[in-house]
């Protein structure tokens, strides 16, 4: 009973304190006697490679090597979930929103809730991490990256800010989306400011993944291909490391920079990724208020009270100074009042959010039980532990099983549910489930076998073992594998029977290419697909496109036609086309009836397809597409037959790295978003392809494992690795994972070193 104890109390001080008392200074601790020994050893590219004998002296090290690469980031965040943007930055930018949020959400309460719920190792662990922190800031003391070194929000952290910032995680793509919307919230009758709800996810955050088996693999074993689409700048950036306690753990991949864990990588038995899945996170409910009060809700025959909470957040001013600034939120026994022009609060009505992530501790002892899977089995059980909080799972093994499961956090809401409570509500999109509030019976289900209440437990959600192959892009569970598709599941998971994007439809199309040449598929072959960036979008649509522009030469077309009847077809860095085929198909996409033949569920890989050009309102929309294009592109000062590399391109200390890739929605399995910028191009590079890994066995199950990090390990200019790898993404290179000590001695590249601290 001591650890939990300890790890208790440990709370308490960073709670209380900005710091609990410490010795970090090496010169000070023998190594032997050390509280905290940890072997750093980088290779090729600055990967990482972190061994300690013991989980609290694997955190220090993790720290220290995450801190070399994203040192700035980690500090920006440790300040956003302590509420303090404002007292640094000023309340501009959405800061006092957001300090207003985490004050609100990731209260002390809720931190003393996720400690109970940790492991001892993970306690240990983080214990760990912040003493290799702040050594990391004691060691490099006034040598930090420019971005950061003067700056006020960068100080020692304690274990209440690793804790607040693993919960807020947590929050990122539910509750935390409406940060704005809660701020907005206000009685009747008081001034607030205007503005829209955005139920949507941030732009462009999605992943492919493809999982193969021993009957469609060339050496018998798995193959697995993760490809997250995630943003290349701030901390949901990916940070590739190799985390090593002899016969304990032995996991390489890549986490968030904001995270302390490695979420989507690879032992040697088994590999898995994330995709982000279909299924809510939250839903919304519709409160009856009662007509004397607008302070109080119905709930069955009685009234309940909304709850004041007043946030003090510091404020920095003009001059530097900082004052005191009070913000009330409202609470229900659902979770906060939310307000905005779709939700208002009125004089009959208000609307609060249920989160179905924010009460979930199981995080940590999860990712820990899926590094130290060995089979697609433990996968399945490590994530049925319910701390996967919004994505899909794929995963392959050494044995040679593929696999495919939606087990994330997502409310128990069923059909009948749905049908018997569902409100309708103008301006909401479709698919964002709204209740009524009043009734007891529209709760979100209870079952004994969620550790999380209200929500699904993992035996009601989906999953799929297979010997040839699953695959997802972020349509829901459907389609994992066209041979077999899952139905019969709650519609807040995802849709059944449904039209699939463009994206999914590329996967599903190159995986059947693949094996209807010989049957299998090998890991170059898997590489292959995503590195031809072909546009599957314009191998099915664009001889109808180039049809339309045969017959008809006028003026306002002729450059996008032109471009368009060079272009291979590919986003390639060297390919000429792209852009006007990615502005026209944003104009034309939404056209009624745009289609030949419409979506069948009876063959949805391959539907629809065609573009109905006998519909003369049909080809009018896609001449009027094609102009708009041709319009924007050359307003913005681009080249429509320039070469995609010379306007898609990454920035790097003056140089312009070409980036190859384009967004899924236009037909791209190889993502990319960029912003389109007058006279630059399309720069800087949004979200897109990121961390990859193609991780196989051979015949005689040894790992093979290859990959890239699109935008290298680190974000600062400063730094060794804040290209090198954009360098060779560029150029269609993939490097080796150094994961065996022969492969990691073997590096020309290594340098070794030796931490020890209390």
């Amino acid at each position: 009973m001591l650890k939990p104890v300890i790890r208790l109390a440990a709370l308490a001080c960073g709670l209380v304190l900005a710091a609990c008392s410490r010795n970090d200074n090496p010169s000070d601790d023998a190594e032997g006697s050390a509280q905290y020994q940890a072997e750093i050893r980088w290779t090729s590219y600055g990967i990482p490679h972190v061994k300690a004998g013991d989980w609290g002296g694997l955190g220090y090290g993790f720290a220290y090597a995450l801190a070399t690469d994203g040192v700035c980031v980690y500090a920006r965040d440790v300040a956003m979930v302590n509420g303090e943007l404002s007292a640094h930055l000023g309340p501009g930018d959405g800061n006092f929103e957001s300090d207003v949020f985490h004050r609100a959400i990731v209260t002390d309460e809720k931190l003393r809730h996720f400690a109970a719920d940790q492991t001892e190792d993970m306690a240990e662990f983080s214990a760990g991490f912040v003493s290799g922190y702040n050594r990391y800031l004691e060691d490099h003391r006034g040598k930090l990256p420019a971005s950061c070194n003067d700056a006020s929000w960068v100080r020692p952290i304690n274990v209440a800010d690793v804790a607040r910032v693993t919960v807020s995680i947590g929050t990122r793509y539910g509750l935390g989306q409406f940060q704005q919307d809660m701020t907005r919230a206000a009685p009747p009758g008081t001034p607030v400011a205007s503005g829209d709800t955005r139920f949507d996810w941030p732009q462009g955050i999605g992943s492919n993944a493809i999982a193969v088996g021993r009957s469609a693999s060339e050496s018998g074993r798995g193959i697995l291909l993760g490809n997250p689409h995630y943003p290349w700048h701030g901390s949901s950036r990916f940070h590739m490391i190799h985390t090593t306690i002899p016969g304990e753990l032995d996991s390489m991949g890549a986490g968030l920079l904001a995270t302390n864990f490695i979420g989507i990588g690879f032992n040697k038995d088994v590999a898995w990724t994330h995709t982000v899945s279909t299924a809510l996170r939250f839903t919304v409910y519709e409160l009856a208020l009662n007509p004397d009060n607008p302070m109080q809700y119905r709930y069955a025959d009685g009234m309940r009270d909304i709850q004041p909470v007043t946030i003090d957040v510091a404020v920095r001013n003009e001059g530097g100074s900082t004052q005191s600034r009070q913000h009330t939120v409202y609470m229900t026994h659902y979770g906060p009042l939310i307000a905005s022009d779709q939700l208002p609060w009125t004089a009959t009505s208000a609307y609060a959010i249920r989160d179905a992530v924010i009460d979930n501790t199981a995080g940590t002892a999860t990712y820990m039980a899926l590094n130290k899977a060995r089979s697609v089995d433990d996968v399945e059980a490590a994530i049925s532990l319910q701390g996967v909080y919004w994505t899909n799972t794929i995963a392959a093994d050494r044995q040679g099983n593929a696999f495919y499961a939606d087990i994330s956090g997502t409310p128990n809401v069923d059909e009948v549910l749905l049908d018997r409570c569902s409100k309708s509500v103008e301006g909401i999109p479709s698919y964002v489930v709204v209740l009524d509030g009043s009734e007891p019976e529209c709760e979100w289900k209870s079952d004994a076998r969620s550790k999380v209440p209200g929500t699904l437990p993992a035996e009601l959600m989906p999953r799929i073992k297979r010997d040839d192959y699953v695959t997802n892009s972020n349509d829901s569970y459907w389609l994992a594998n066209p041979a077999a598709p899952l139905e019969g599941f709650s519609p807040i998971i995802g849709p059944e029977r449904a039209e699939r994007s463009l994206r999914t439809r590329a996967g599903l199309t190159l995986v059947r290419e693949q094996l209807e040449k010989d049957g299998i598929l090998s890991p170059a072959e898997i590489q292959q697909m995503l590195y031809s960036h072909r546009n599957y979008g314009a191998e099915l649509l664009l001889d109808d496109v180039l049809e339309v522009c045969d017959s008809d030469d006028g003026a306002d077309i002729a450059q996008s036609c032109v471009a368009l009847s060079k272009w291979d077809r590919t986003a390639n860095v060297e390919s000429v086309g792209v852009p006007v085929w990615i502005e026209f198909w944003k104009a034309v996409s939404s056209t009624d009836g745009l289609y030949r033949i419409p979506f069948d569920p009876a063959d949805p890989v391959d539907t629809p397809r065609g573009i109905a050009t006998d519909k003369a309102e049909v080809r009018a929309a896609v001449r009027g597409a094609l102009a708009k294009a041709q319009t924007v592109l050359i307003d913005a000062g681009i080249p429509l037959d320039a070469p995609w590399g010379q306007v898609q391109y990454a920035k790097r200390n003056g140089t312009n790295i070409p980036v190859p890739g384009a967004p899924g929605s236009s037909g791209m399995f190889s993502y990319i978003i960029s912003r389109l910028s007058k006279g630059e191009g399309y720069t800087p590079i949004i979200t897109g392809n990121s961390y990859i890994q193609v991780i196989s066995w051979d015949d005689a199950g040894d790992l093979q494992s290859q990959g890239m990090l699109t935008y290298s390990q680190s974000p600062e200019p400063e730094s060794p690795h804040y290209s090198d790898l954009t360098e060779l993404y560029s150029r269609g290179e993939w490097i080796d994972f150094p994961f065996s000590e022969e492969e990691i001695l073997a590096d020309p590249n290594l340098r070794t070193l030796r931490l020890s601290g209390n």
